[in-house]
């Protein structure tokens, strides 16, 4: 196959594939992600047949991960992230460190040095990005207090593992590895200085996300919006969530998901994000897939009967193991035990983050290659087995609450309350702010019913697309002979049309200008604000343009500027008559 073909084939095999088994997985009572893994088994190098581009699946599968974290983001606000801190921070950071001192422990049971205890520790303590939010949105439960602190915990998480990223190069030697090609050529910093410059970075990334973004970003999106082009709003939507999550990766040393995921967050402020997120939904669902598919490239079968001890001991510290610890520090910090339930079960599982470790230890001289092998294959039956993970934590859950319903509904519900409360005036600030958006649009149809002919999408357009502008009682708005700059739609007060045939009043609801848009003539009437009045106003430019898509809207302005021809061309006649009538009345 020729070369400039392999990124076709790759995606086309891929979604075939997966399609295919995500639909026989289903017909199975299996969920389809399950499919898609096998798919990816059966591309990858380690079976018979058409062997895909790994390298190129896994860079696909990274904007998966993007485009989803970035789709969480637009659902989520910087208010979520700080009502959930209290126990997100200390539970992460936990459940890191006993996942890993589980690891090191198994580890050394098989003879294993420190070094590769500490990696092996650290990949199966950090969960997956995609599963989790599969999981919860299975169950619809990514807006509950439940899947709020499951997201934030695993923010958290992305956090830490940049910093062991960071950090495992630096203390590679230490721990018995050797030292990266960096830091072998003296290119390496030391110690306390390479930690100080990565929170530096982190912390400056975090300033610009929650400072910068708001303002940069809403105002970037209601710009491109302006233009009236769909097809542009899309591009812009991606361009702002990869353009800002590889910039947040080059720049500040972030996961590419987690500066997506701020990118969501920063455009959530904005009243456009509803519709970023229905645009870039397709293409989350799409590149997801195509995560699944590369974890399962990744996988060697043989694996499962050279070390099938070893893979159970590492499938059970996730699955039990970090399902035990979670649950234990939710119920640590007295929260209720069914946040614990479902935290413990979104969490029982590895990923992304996991191969990335896992790779750099074995660069790294830590861990050997056997450890990556069964980092993979735990993560591919981790993976597999989470729906009935979750599914279990469901049972449980009921079970607690039928057995002992005192406990259940008394244990952790002080701090469960406060949380709630916390994040309920969050979403009540997003629906305020949704619904005063959506009685602004319902105002614009009501003051000027000639909008109703057009769709909620163009209504939002012209929302952006008209320039406020006002006028005090007496003030000249429009003069006679001026070039005609744009069509004036009163929202306020009342205006005088000063015709040859007398002046002409419009109130609220009324609109003037469009002549001289439509002739490309000169005003033909003075126009003066009789009292306080509000406009909006429609330029030339955005006119042309918003007529040219609707032109039955342009259709209906042509007709009551023709009309309104006739009536001043009647006044005129009119007034002349009358002129001529007075000469004669007085002779």
């Amino acid at each position: 196959m020729h070369q400039e073909a392999t990124l076709i084939a790759t995606v086309a095999v891929s979604f075939v594939f997966a399609a295919v088994l995500g639909y026989v997985a289903d017909r199975l009572r299996l969920p389809p992600l399950v499919g898609y893994l096998m798919a990816g088994i059966l591309m990858g190098p380690f079976t018979p047949g058409f062997i895909a581009d790994t390298g190129l699946a896994s860079q696909l599968a990274e904007m998966g991960v993007i485009l989803l974290m970035f789709g969480v983001g637009l659902h989520f606000s910087a208010g979520d992230l700080l009502a959930v801190k209290g126990i997100a921070i200390p539970g992460a950071v936990l459940q890191i460190v006993i996942a890993t001192l589980l690891g090191v422990a198994l580890c050394s049971f098989w003879g294993w040095g420190l070094g590769a205890g500490i990696v092996f520790g650290l990949s199966l303590s950090v969960a997956s990005t995609v599963v989790l939010l599969k999981a919860l949105e299975e169950r619809n439960l990514v807006n509950s207090a439940s899947g709020r602190v499951a997201i934030g915990w695993l923010i958290v998480e992305d956090l830490a593992m940049v910093l062991a990223l960071v950090l495992l190069p630096a203390l590679a030697e230490l721990l018995g590895g050797h030292a990266s090609d960096a830091l072998a050529h003296g290119g390496g910093l030391p110690l306390p200085l390479t930690i100080g410059l990565t929170l530096l970075k982190v912390g400056a990334f975090a300033v610009m996300a929650v400072v910068l973004g708001p303002k940069v970003v809403p105002w970037l999106l209601t710009l491109v919006a302006r233009t009236g082009s769909r097809e542009l709003f899309t591009l812009a939507v991606l361009a702002i969530a990869l353009g800002i999550a590889f910039g947040s990766a080059a720049i500040f040393g972030v996961s590419f998901a987690l500066g997506a995921f701020f990118a969501g967050v920063v455009m959530s402020e904005s009243n456009l994000s509803h519709r970023a997120a229905a645009d870039s939904l397709p293409l989350q669902n799409a590149f997801s897939v195509l995560f699944f598919v590369s974890v399962g490239m990744l996988f060697n079968p043989a694996v499962l009967v050279k070390e099938p001890m070893a893979v159970f001991c590492a499938l059970l510290l996730i699955i039990v193991g970090k399902a035990i610890i979670s649950f234990g520090v939710v119920l640590l910090l007295r929260y209720p035990v069914g946040m614990g339930l479902t935290v413990a079960g979104g969490l029982a599982q590895i990923g992304e983050f996991s191969f990335i470790l896992a790779g750099l230890g074995v660069s790294l001289g830590l861990m050997p290659q056997e450890g990556q092998d069964l980092i993979l294959a735990a993560a591919i039956l981790s993976i597999t087995l989470n729906p009935l993970v979750c599914f279990a934590a469901e049972v449980a859950h009921k079970k607690v609450h039928k057995k002992w319903p005192h406990l259940y509904d008394g244990y952790g519900r002080k701090r469960l309350d406060v949380l709630g409360r916390e994040l309920e005036k969050n979403r009540l600030l997003g629906e305020e702010r949704e619904r005063e958006h959506q009685l602004e649009m319902q105002k614009l149809v009501e003051t000027f019913p000639l909008f109703a002919e057009v769709d909620e999408h163009s209504q939002e357009e012209l929302l952006l697309l008209f320039r406020p502008k006002s006028a005090l009682p007496g003030e000249r708005v429009v003069r006679k002979g001026d070039r005609g700059d744009g069509m004036y739609f009163i929202s306020s007060g009342a205006v005088e049309v000063r015709v040859n045939g007398g002046p002409v009043a419009l109130e609220a609801g009324a609109f003037f200008g469009e002549m001289a848009l439509l002739s490309g003539g000169r005003r033909t009437a003075d126009v003066i604000a009789i009292d306080f009045c509000q406009f909006l106003v429609l330029e030339r430019r955005d006119f042309n343009m918003f007529s040219a898509r609707h032109p039955a809207l342009r259709a209906a302005v042509s007709e009551m500027a023709r009309e309104r021809t006739e009536m001043n061309v009647m006044r005129a006649k009119r007034a002349k008559q009358a002129e001529q009538h007075e000469p004669s009345t007085e002779s």
